[in-house]
């Protein structure tokens, strides 16, 4: 059976309605095969849904998670914030705003971000239509 990871209000957060989604490293180690997103329930707070596909060890990473989640218009999952992991985040439908390392760039579907461990970043739908995005974020062994 897969174990559905918990979305926790992330512990640098003041702000308890913001979803931040951590890394389960103590979770058991990921299995081989597919998720579908219609397996999945979404955590959903202030015009934003996550669905997290992914969040436990792999072989070759101590931590990784990897999900969906979509914004109504003028929501953000959570304001600015760092955290250790590396991540890449894929817009996949909708237009807003991605904020890295003090710059914020307008994106729309296929812009990609990577921002490095403890690297400020963040999102916001600007657009009229909800904006969806994938993201991943892994902790390499020994790190």
């Amino acid at each position: 059976m897969t174990r559905l990871p918990k979305i926790e209000n992330h512990r640098r957060m003041a702000d308890k309605n913001q979803s931040v989604v951590d890394v389960d490293a103590a979770a058991g180690k990921l299995r081989d095969g597919v998720i579908d997103l219609r397996a999945l329930t979404a955590d959903t707070r202030n015009g934003c849904r996550v669905f997290v596909h992914y969040n436990g060890p792999t072989d070759q990473l101590s931590g990784m998670c990897t999900g969906m989640a979509v914004l109504d218009p003028g929501a953000s999952p959570h304001p600015p914030h760092r955290h250790p992991e590396e991540e890449f985040l894929i817009v996949a439908d909708g237009t807003g705003e991605i904020e890295c390392d003090g710059k914020t760039t307008q994106v729309g579907p296929g812009a990609v971000m990577y921002c490095a461990g403890n690297v400020l970043h963040g999102i916001v739908n600007t657009g009229p239509v909800p904006l969806t995005f994938y993201w991943s974020k892994w902790m390499a062994k020994g790190v």
